[in-house]
């Protein structure tokens, strides 16, 4: 089914647009949608994921930010469970970015010592 405002093709258990959001679908009867009030609780961590891009570990960042950024996209697609996973996907490798950034700088202060 094709979205009346932007034209994006989209899957025909789309409630919402997956380019931009709007509603394309009614589900459940007439004025009836999905269950929407979950949409606001899924953090998608991306300001952290930046903020451990530049300041602990570039390559574990970047893979946050990946998932950061398929959060949003999976919310307007009504795919509330797989943003949930790209969410703590996300807070995950943001994680790991900020022990392995410990993790060096505490290498380093210690050899820089002997």
């Amino acid at each position: 089914m094709y979205c009346s405002q932007c034209g994006t093709f989209n899957d025909d258990n789309n409630f919402r647009c997956i380019q931009c959001g709007s509603v394309i679908q009614q589900m459940g009867g007439p004025g009836q949608f999905p269950d929407q009030m979950h949409t606001a609780d899924v953090p998608n961590h991306l300001a952290m994921s930046i903020v451990v891009t530049l300041l602990c570990c570039l390559p574990f960042g970047v893979v946050a930010i990946v998932y950061s950024s398929k959060v949003k996209p999976a919310l307007a697609a009504g795919d509330y469970d797989g943003a949930v996973d790209y969410s703590q996907k996300a807070k995950t490798w943001a994680t790991v970015s900020i022990l392995f950034g410990l993790v060096a700088f505490i290498f380093s202060l210690v050899s820089n010592l002997t």
